[in-house]
């Protein structure tokens, strides 16, 4: 008579599981990119068919491309360059037009914007920097722009001083939307008063852009960063400064994060006002 306390054995014999099939591709869509080798170069137009996944997003497609850089049409070519890192919408690195529009490539996601198989997408560089190549820019234009309002704290050599001022939770947290900014560059592209400036002597001249503005108010806000806060006025109040904004508004529309640039636009508006007045008074006015 059998233990009641055993276990029978399972008279069906053991299986190694199976491997999943990779599943299949839903569909696939056509990415239509305008190329160009190097700057002198002449740009063309190339299209690629594309199988993509749910979730997919355009810098998975452009990887894809990487793989198998063959064109619809059957032609063997070169690896589309663009320009990512994060691949999470922090770095700001891989702005470009999707469909005539600024906006970040990672966070483009291929259900959203070609929902049905055989859609297809178009990819520029984005016009207000200097090209690399295919979709890469410099944008060395808007780091210098930043340096230019010394969007910093000047912290160096005051360790020992100890802590610094106190701030309000409620101020920080208007200061903290304005430190988002991750210098992508979407709203200098949709700004009609940015424009492209090969020269680098003339770049001190131009407008000098919503997010050096924005930039330039958040740290003249911050306790300890205030106290460069007339060098930055004197630099906004120059030609190609604050009052060369146009008023357009399709920086805040174009802005990734949200960040209130036309906020900051018309607050640092008011602080130039302010120190011209103040400059003026004092006898400064022709420094």
């Amino acid at each position: 008579m059998s233990d009641p306390d055993t276990v029978p054995a399972d008279p069906t014999p053991s299986r190694t599981p199976a491997t999943p099939a990779p599943p299949a591709h839903a569909r696939r869509i056509r990415l239509k990119i305008r190329r160009q080798d190097d700057p002198q170069g002449s740009a063309r137009w190339e299209e690629f068919e594309v199988p993509v996944e749910p979730g997919a997003n355009i810098i998975s497609c452009l990887q894809w491309i990487a793989t198998h850089p063959t064109t619809r049409d059957g032609e063997t070519t070169t690896p589309v360059v663009f320009d990512a890192c994060c691949l999470e919408e922090v770095c700001g690195a891989c702005s470009m037009l999707i469909n005539g529009t600024v906006r970040q490539s990672c966070s483009c996601l291929i259900d959203e914007y070609a929902p049905h198989d055989g859609d297809t997408i178009v990819l520029e560089p984005m016009s207000k920097f200097p090209l690399v190549r295919d979709l890469m820019v410099d944008r060395e234009r808007l780091f210098h722009n930043l340096s230019r309002v010394q969007a910093w704290v000047p912290i160096d050599g005051t360790y020992h001083l100890g802590p610094g001022p106190a701030d309000t939770p409620k101020h920080q947290r208007i200061r903290y939307k304005l430190s988002e900014c991750m210098s992508c560059g979407c709203c200098l592209e949709a700004c009609p008063q940015f424009n492209l400036e090969p020269a680098k002597g003339d770049w001190d001249h131009a407008f000098i852009g919503a997010h050096a503005i924005s930039q330039a108010h958040l740290f003249n806000e911050h306790p300890t960063g205030g106290v460069l806060k007339d060098d930055r006025l004197d630099v906004l109040t120059q030609r190609g400064g604050v009052s060369d904004c146009g008023n357009a508004q399709n920086c805040v529309k174009a802005c990734p994060k949200e960040i209130p640039l036309t906020e900051s636009i018309a607050a640092v508006g008011r602080s130039t006002t302010v120190h011209s007045l103040k400059r003026f008074f004092s006898g400064r006015a022709s420094d």
